[in-house]
């Protein structure tokens, strides 16, 4: 909690998913792989722009006329897929309606969602944290990148330790969830990238090194 009140007091509140509703957010965590945001944001205009941003929409164009609109988040035909796989699944299994989808229980509700192509841990937590608002901490590349550097974290950790490590520290309260991961992501992407930034980083003090092992030596 002390890495937490000092990324939000140099950070302040994210206001993190920007999304307009649960199935816009749906979209851009599933768009989001292996992208920047602004990438994301690019391909979600395209589909408001096409009338598209609905489960009826992205079900209602075949697949080669959905994935031009997604080119600019990269592997734009793999997941113009992944947003009809999922869209079928709430279809066929809820008749379409997201809310019933997303009021299973939190553990059952990631289960389902990896199940569906093109869905993995990362994504799925970010779906039932931030559409389902389910207490789920989100891992991602920023979180290893960061508490590995803080001594927290081995090089090679799986995904579940890292979950379990902030799921056994903290309580289980999907606001603090939601701001935390989004504070780890903001200091990942603006000061502690592969090259850090570290007298400008509000954890400097907290930090063994300052820097990955790989650099320190």
């Amino acid at each position: 909690m002390e890495i937490y009140a000092r990324l939000y007091g140099h950070f302040g509140p994210r206001h993190w998913w920007p999304a307009d509703d649960p199935f816009e957010m749906i979209v851009g965590a599933i768009l989001t792989q292996n992208v920047t945001w602004r990438s994301v944001t690019s391909a979600i205009d395209n589909l408001k722009a096409a009338g598209l941003l609905s489960l009826e929409g992205l079900l209602a164009v075949p697949e080669e006329d959905l994935s031009p609109l997604l080119r600019p988040t990269r592997y734009h035909i793999q997941k113009a897929r992944k947003l009809q796989s999922f869209c079928r699944v709430v279809t066929a299994e809820h008749g379409g309606d997201l809310d019933v989808f997303l009021a299973q229980e939190a553990m059952d509700l990631r289960r389902r969602l990896l199940d569906i192509y093109g869905i993995g841990p990362e994504t799925a937590d970010a779906i039932v944290l931030y559409a389902a608002g389910k207490p789920v901490f989100v891992i991602d590349a920023y979180t290893h990148r960061i508490f590995h550097r803080l001594g927290y974290f081995p090089e090679r950790i799986s995904y579940r330790e890292m979950q379990s490590f902030f799921t056994g520290a903290l309580s289980p309260d999907a606001p603090l969830y939601n701001e935390y991961h989004a504070l780890i992501d903001v200091l990942g992407h603006h000061i502690c990238t592969a090259r850090p930034h570290c007298d400008a980083c509000p954890l400097a003090g907290l930090c063994q090194t300052g820097k990955t092992p790989e650099l320190a030596e």
